[in-house]
């Protein structure tokens, strides 16, 4: 097909006919979308008469848009109750890594462009950037079954037009700002205080139709009953009364945003202080299905610690026996999906998880990847991993402000004190992981050029540590939505 040994072709990019095949190339060290044939009118790019008549185009925007018109399968889709991945990409480098471990499993659908606005302002990225950065690591790697597309933590409908408008497929509607923390230790008298002045119109609702609804009636799970008193209903009504009217609001725009095209919703109540008891659970589902809205899978704020990069902290005892409330009430108002947020490298609970769901579950990741992407750096460039190793050291204190995370940095080697042999093994270490993970922003600001420039360079030894690192996070879920 290439008689210019100077253009290389990834094979499984190829697609199409005699008339008109596309497939992705490298040359110069740049990847190009390149057509052969008739199928070239409209796409931005230049003819190569060496080889073959190729047409040569550069992986803009433009080019992804009209590319995604001529391969359907490239678009995002909805992806229903099928047991889920978010795999957060902060470089726009990791899809084929992430395509190559979802391949390794049975049943497993992944989102492949997910990103959060607080991440796109860290990395410089728009929301249609990572749809575009999916969609050539797609096509690089000749997937063709659904993805999908999550704009994740939104908290502004401006954001939810945005992400509307580059063709996002599921949306994580954050209310946490509007939940009330101190509800759940709050006084009797000052809840009364706090129920007065929920916004009731907004909730369509009123102090004495809330209290009928609940009170007196016990709510019936596979395997347990439970009720709330007056104490419990008004804490998770001046708990989350504030954050459903919020999460009502947001959905309500996001339909008319999207109109015809189809679209999931997950609400994230995780990133609160306080765990969502199963009663606040039921409370949550039944108010948000009063109100009209309807999702497809539920944060709650688990027991335990959920921290950034690092294994579930806490009793697995003690979290498999509140998990199995939640499931059960996720199959009783919905069937839905449960979902973890910074559910990377949680791997002493997946099994917990996929059983007692089996499979209804949305596993969402982000940061690890980039993690992993730190990991081949390691192993080629060890040169580039010290220089950010050390600003890492540098700026964790002021990076990790807005995360979940209990590193401490002087448990971690300086770069100075490591052989090239032994700098990877600080991906291994509590504290080096959840370091290296919330300073990111900070790294791509001094070195993300020359980081992605290494990592396209040696792209294979990337593409290995993503694969590997996530399919050992998808084990556990092989199978259970077949």
């Amino acid at each position: 097909m290439f008689g210019d040994d100077a253009l290389g072709l990834y094979a499984n990019s190829v697609i199409g006919n005699d008339e008109t095949r596309y497939c992705l190339v490298r040359r110069d060290g740049r990847k190009y979308l390149g057509i052969f044939g008739a199928g070239a009118e409209g796409f931005e790019g230049e003819y190569h008469q060496e080889p073959d008549d190729l047409f040569l185009c550069p992986l803009s925007a433009a080019n992804a848009a009209l590319l995604r018109e001529r391969l359907p399968w490239l678009r995002p889709q909805t992806l229903g109750l099928s047991t889920s991945v978010g795999c957060g990409d902060r470089l726009g480098l990791a899809t084929p890594g992430h395509v190559g471990a979802v391949r390794s499993v049975r049943g497993v659908r992944p989102i492949l462009a997910q990103q959060s606005m607080r991440e796109n302002a860290r990395t410089g990225r728009a929301p249609q950037e990572v749809i575009d950065d999916a969609t050539w690591g797609l096509f690089q790697e000749g997937w063709r079954d659904p993805w999908g597309a999550d704009a994740d933590h939104l908290k502004s409908t401006d954001h939810i037009d945005l992400c509307a408008a580059a063709g996002y497929t599921f949306y994580t509607v954050d209310p946490g700002d509007h939940v009330d923390n101190d509800a759940h230790t709050a006084s009797p008298a000052v809840l009364q205080d706090k129920l007065r002045v929920l916004p009731w119109e907004r909730l369509e609702d009123t102090p004495s139709d809330l209290r009928a609804r609940y009170l007196g009636h016990p709510i019936k799970l596979a395997s347990t009953s439970l009720e709330f008193g007056e104490e419990t209903l008004l804490r998770a009504a001046c708990k989350y009364g504030a954050a459903l009217a919020f999460t009502a609001e947001m959905y309500r725009h996001l339909s008319a945003a999207m109109g015809s095209r189809p679209f999931e919703l997950e609400v994230s109540v995780d990133e609160t202080e306080t765990p969502t008891s199963p009663l606040e659970h039921v409370f949550v589902a039944r108010e948000l299905a009063r109100l009209g809205v309807r999702w497809i899978s539920l944060a709650p704020r688990y027991v335990g610690r959920f921290e950034k990069g690092v294994d579930y902290i806490g009793d697995p005892a003690a979290f498999e026996a509140e998990f199995a409330q939640h499931a059960e009430i996720a199959q009783a108002f919905g069937p839905y999906k449960l979902s973890l947020h910074s559910g990377s490298d949680k791997f002493s609970i997946y099994p917990i998880v996929a059983r007692l769901t089996n499979g209804l579950v949305h596993l969402k990741t982000a940061g690890t990847s980039y993690l992993e992407a730190l990991r081949a750096v390691a192993q080629v460039d060890p040169s580039l991993f010290r220089d950010i190793l050390a600003l890492a050291h540098e700026c964790y204190e002021t990076d990790k402000i807005s995360y979940h995370v209990s590193a401490n940095p002087s448990k971690v080697p300086m770069p100075d004190t490591l052989g090239d042999d032994a700098l990877a093994s600080v991906l291994d270490l509590f504290d080096g992981r959840q370091m290296l993970h919330v300073t990111f922003g900070s790294v791509l600001d001094h070195f993300g050029d020359r980081l992605k420039a290494v990592l396209e360079a040696r792209e294979e030894a990337h593409y290995a540590a993503v694969k590997a690192h996530f399919a050992r996070h998808l084990a556990s879920f092989d199978g259970l939505s077949d």
